[in-house]
């Protein structure tokens, strides 16, 4: 498919071919896009939660009171759960809540992130971003001209300074190089923009993963059995 380029001044700078194996899923499937995001949320978890139990808690261990007689509940040491200032039943510990996808399946999900964008035309092509000062005002006016609300602007291998220094300070606005491409930011932006490079990159990277992913072919049994009998 093609689509045309843009440039930040609103004007258009040609057009480009994208590869329809990567932006051009017709079918997106959502259960895939939800296993992704949940992947990426729960690898950024800290679990660095921690609760004391009764056995850790700064209070006395000795009988409250006597065992009878006191016409009161029966109570050991005052570190139970059911005291205020007492130990948690089940305290939480520190644990990791990050799991495993596989690399083909990771692959996948980018591959119905990008297309959805395409098939929802939130998917903006532009031929650099750069900027010859830091003017904040000035990006601003020019992301207003293109209509550009909450977007996500993946940069090629590098970001340009000029253009993050004017960035940083404007709301739903998030600037990314090209190995930082993610479902995640993909899905919760409402414009995506790649600049050519970053397309390229995109291209390369599932043309690596292709010939990677591409299984090898085995000769039938029968070709096999007569080739070591010649070599023989």
């Amino acid at each position: 498919m093609k689509l045309d380029i843009v440039t930040l001044n609103a004007t258009k700078a040609g057009s480009i071919d994208l590869d329809d194996e990567v932006f051009g899923l017709t079918e997106i499937r959502a259960d895939i896009l939800h296993r992704m995001v949940k992947y990426q949320l729960a690898k950024r978890r800290a679990g660095t939660h921690k609760t004391q139990s009764r056995g850790e808690v700064s209070v006395t261990h000795s009988k409250l009171y006597k065992q009878k007689g006191t016409g009161q509940a029966r109570h050991g040491a005052k570190n139970a759960p059911i005291f205020r200032g007492g130990g948690h039943a089940h305290n939480r510990l520190p644990r990791d809540y990050s799991h495993d996808l596989t690399k083909k399946f990771r692959a996948l999900a980018l591959r119905h992130a990008l297309s959805s964008k395409v098939k929802a035309g939130e998917l903006v092509i532009m031929d650099t971003i750069a900027l010859k000062e830091p003017k904040t005002g000035a990006l601003r006016t020019q992301l207003g001209k293109l209509k550009f609300d909450k977007v996500l602007f993946i940069a090629g291998p590098e970001v340009d300074k000029n253009f993050a220094l004017a960035a940083r300070n404007i709301p739903h606005l998030d600037v990314l190089p090209n190995a930082g491409l993610n479902v995640y930011d993909i899905l919760r932006c409402k414009k995506l923009v790649l600049t050519a490079d970053a397309v390229d990159a995109i291209h390369e990277r599932f043309k690596k993963d292709g010939a990677e992913a591409a299984p090898k072919k085995r000769a039938p049994a029968k070709k096999k059995a007569e080739a070591e009998g010649a070599a023989a």
